[in-house]
């Protein structure tokens, strides 16, 4: 597993930032989603609602990338290559208010659906490009 450079872990961790995840549609197009992620040291965390597409597209194609560009400086960012290794439904209602915590300092996520799911993906590193 690649290791991000000690001076880019601020954008995983201390920063809040965005991601903006691609990954692959069936037919082999390219699809682009900003999200919001946590860092657990070794592994990108996402979280989605089940049954949306990318969802779909990372269960089905577990190959991703990740663009995360510095709030602070736009010429600064990492690019992550890597792979879906664990997708889980447990404790994803927690890891999603989470987020919603780190991104709008709510403790709720506050655009939950009552039918919806909360699936989190775990994401190992397998390249790392950086800039600035």
């Amino acid at each position: 597993m690649a290791q991000v450079p000690a001076n880019f872990t601020d954008l995983l961790t201390s920063k809040v930032a965005f991601a903006h995840l691609g990954t692959a549609m069936k037919n082999g197009a390219p699809q682009v989603t900003p999200v919001w992620f946590s860092f657990d040291g070794q592994h990108i965390l996402l979280n989605s609602a089940k049954g949306r597409v990318k969802d779909r597209n990372m269960r089905e194609r577990p190959k991703v990338a990740l663009s995360i560009l510095d709030p602070d400086n736009p010429y600064r960012y990492v690019q992550l290559m890597g792979h879906v290794v664990e997708v889980t439904e447990a404790g994803g209602d927690a890891h999603i208010d989470a987020l919603a915590k780190k991104y709008l300092n709510q403790d709720k996520y506050p655009w939950r659906r009552p039918d919806e799911v909360r699936v989190i993906y775990k994401v190992a590193i397998d390249k790392v490009q950086v800039m600035g």
